[in-house]
């Protein structure tokens, strides 16, 4: 682990009200198509903030195991649990989808949630395999990857931006923030929108500042993305039997969406 995701999402639950939690909720029994998770088990490999975790115990899932690798989520996820009032059927834990004696013993879920995280492991493909093995017969594997994207100012040049910010002269840490955020800002006023709005309304909409999800975003590394097909292709050379029901594709850097079903 490089950027420890952890210390954001302690800020983001700092002003994570009743409306982000709903719409959490929500996400997660719209994209499975069913209206709630009574008698699954859930899965939720890289927790993060835990407000899917505590999703899936308000949508009454059965059994919910929650794993990260970074502490500060781990704490992030105990708070939430807490905040459930400590259900013994949530279990939590500290550890990574690439160590598979441990992620082994999570074995035969109905769902296995994964968000943006397997592409921060720095073995993404491993770590996609890993986690679809744990599906059990008739259960679900949902995962979200960065969309791969050719270019100038594609997924290679962030790559690289990821590099020099985690790894350069830490000088440079606020030049690039300054940079991306100018450069945030200035596509607001490009596309004829306020910008004074946009940074006023960022943290409403998006659950953490825009400093905050600046510094995210920079930091966010291993980094590694994946065209939607390249992920349906290794899913079909590996679990040929999996079949995708549902999927969410994205234009730019941002996640493309995948719901595959074990028969």
């Amino acid at each position: 682990m490089t950027f420890s995701f952890g210390l954001n999402w302690q800020l983001f639950l700092q002003n994570c009200n009743d409306e982000r939690i709903r719409i959490a909720r929500s996400s997660l029994i719209e994209f499975l198509g069913i209206e709630n998770l009574r008698g699954k088990s859930f899965l939720d490999i890289g927790c993060g903030s835990g407000l899917f975790s505590y999703g899936a115990f308000q949508l009454g899932a059965e059994r919910i195991v929650s794993i990260d690798i970074d502490p500060f989520s781990v704490q992030c996820c105990q708070h939430m649990h807490e905040k459930a009032h400590h259900p013994s059927h949530w279990q939590i834990s500290q550890g990574s989808v690439l160590d598979k004696p441990f992620i082994s013993q999570f074995k035969d879920f109905d769902i296995i949630y994964s968000w943006g995280v397997l592409h921060h492991t720095g073995r993404m493909w491993e770590a996609i395999q890993n986690a679809a093995e744990l599906v059990k017969p008739g259960g679900v594997f949902y995962i979200a990857i960065y969309n791969k994207v050719e270019g100038p100012i594609g997924s290679e040049f962030w790559l690289r931006i990821k590099k020099i910010y985690n790894f350069g002269p830490k000088f440079l840490r606020p030049v690039l923030e300054f940079l991306y955020t100018a450069a945030l800002v200035s596509r607001e006023i490009v596309m004829r929108r306020n910008p004074v709005k946009y940074v006023k309304n960022y943290q409403q909409d998006r659950g953490m500042s825009l400093d905050t999800d600046v510094k995210d975003w920079l930091g966010g590394y291993p980094y590694e993305f994946a065209t939607s097909q390249e992920i349906i292709d290794f899913m079909k050379k590996h679990f040929p039997a999996y079949v995708l029901t549902n999927t969410k594709t994205c234009a730019s850097i941002g996640n493309n969406w995948f719901l595959f079903k074990r028969p």
